[in-house]
């Protein structure tokens, strides 16, 4: 962190700032264009590529900018030259343009998001993702790519996996030996919808169907898969342990075994309610007995398992961090080094007939559990971000899992051709 903040200084006393492209405007989007503009000097979002021009517009308005709207990469590069913010619809154009040094993911759409993050490694891109559902899905093979091509694709700092990957470097850095990344919730109810959210998302003026899948446990899965993905972990059952705590955190050294978490590697899981949250926590345990009589004495306790934890996640306030270490250092904050660990399987939420067709992420039809890859691959497990759009062939009961024998695949998806080339990669 502090080395990011005298990089970033340096760019702005030389008036070079890092030159951002952002594709996606929603609330996500138009908190960290608002971040960038008013609190990050050394960086510049210089043109924002959306479906919706008008909420490209209202990301630029909202944060003190007036942009114009173009619609060429040329157009583009004509905007960045001069200092002015750029509005289009169309994201590849955007991603095109010579003077962007980084894009950001901001769509949360798994098919459009690989479109997106495939050009942009084709083109050489930086690539920040804060795109999970995409990253969960076919993450390890985006990275093998990225990392082919010499650009860094990175998960962002300040979402929870982001700051639980932050927490296991340092965990690592000081010798403890990492065994849980946990993730803080307040709430996890596999049957909320839409419309059930509704009213919540019009109070903070977000997307239904994004908070649903926060509510439903779709978002967490992914969220841990691809830190398990990036630290070699796993889970300990299908859909993590996920305990009720209302304790703090640090109590949770007494709830797992360390001999399962030692045989098993190391897992990701989520606990509901307790305390500091909304953050995140990590549980190790250190083998040198002399650097244990040390933790004892700074009250981290007797062991075997020693807590850490961040008591909060900033997302979008985040990001530039992300940004910079991407640029300036190579460094990515989340980033898989080999194959899938971890998967995010759909799952019925209501009991579905045979010719109905599966709809979105958060929506009524499912949602997603966290399963190990070895299961996913030997049972044939439908993978929840390639479920939107699938054709059911037979019924399903409410809480199965899916599977690829289920269901049609729609044609001519670039997500499934990645997963079928991540599978095969990595077997």
């Amino acid at each position: 962190m502090l080395i990011l903040d005298t990089a970033l200084a340096k760019r702005a006393a030389e008036n070079r700032p890092i030159r951002v492209g952002l594709v996606g405007a929603g609330f996500m989007g138009r908190g960290l264009v608002n971040q960038i503009v008013n609190s990050t000097p050394g960086m510049d979002v210089v043109a924002i590529a959306n479906r919706t021009v008008a909420t490209a517009v209202r990301a630029y308005t909202e944060a003190g900018l007036e942009p114009v709207e173009v619609s060429t990469t040329a157009q583009v590069e004509a905007m960045v030259a001069k200092d002015v913010p750029a509005v289009l619809g169309d994201a590849f154009a955007l991603l095109a343009a010579e003077n962007i040094d980084v894009l950001v993911d901001v769509t949360g759409a798994v098919e459009f998001g690989a479109r997106v993050t495939v050009a942009a490694i084709e083109r050489g891109l930086p690539v920040v993702t804060m795109n999970a559902e995409l990253d969960g899905t076919v993450g390890p093979l985006l990275a093998h790519r990225a990392r082919a091509a010499g650009v860094v694709l990175t998960g962002a700092d300040g979402d929870q996996p982001g700051v639980q990957a932050n927490l296991l470097r340092f965990v690592r850095g000081i010798g403890v030996t990492p065994l849980v990344a946990g993730n803080i919730k307040g709430l996890q109810d596999e049957y909320r919808t839409p419309t059930t959210q509704q009213a919540f998302a019009e109070k903070w003026g977000q997307d239904p169907y994004m908070v649903t899948s926060f509510a439903d446990g779709t978002k967490v899965s992914f969220e841990q898969a691809i830190v398990a993905n990036a630290f070699g972990f796993t889970v300990g059952q299908r859909g993590m342990y996920g305990r009720d705590h209302a304790g703090h955190v640090d109590e949770l050294t007494a709830a797992y075994d360390v001999d399962e978490l030692r045989e098993l590697g190391g897992v990701v899981d989520y606990v509901v309610g307790a305390k500091p949250g909304p953050g995140i926590y990590v549980l190790g345990t250190h083998d040198d007995p002399k650097q244990r009589h040390y933790l004892n004495l700074y009250k981290l306790g007797e062991g075997p398992l020693y807590s850490f934890y961040t008591p909060y996640h900033l997302c979008h306030f985040e990001v530039p961090n992300t940004i910079v270490r991407a640029v300036d250092f190579a460094d990515a904050a989340l980033s898989p080094p080999a194959g899938q660990r971890v998967d995010v399987v759909a799952t019925a939420k209501q009991d579905l007939s045979a010719g109905h067709t599966v709809d979105g992420l958060g929506g009524y039809d499912t949602y997603g559990v966290a399963e190990s890859s070895p299961v996913t691959r030997a049972e044939r497990l439908l993978p929840m971000g390639v479920a939107e759009g699938c054709t059911l062939v037979r019924d399903v009961a409410k809480d199965a899992v899916l599977t690829y024998d289920d269901v049609t695949l729609p044609p001519g998806r670039l997500v499934d051709a990645l997963r079928e080339e991540q599978e095969k990669l990595f077997a």
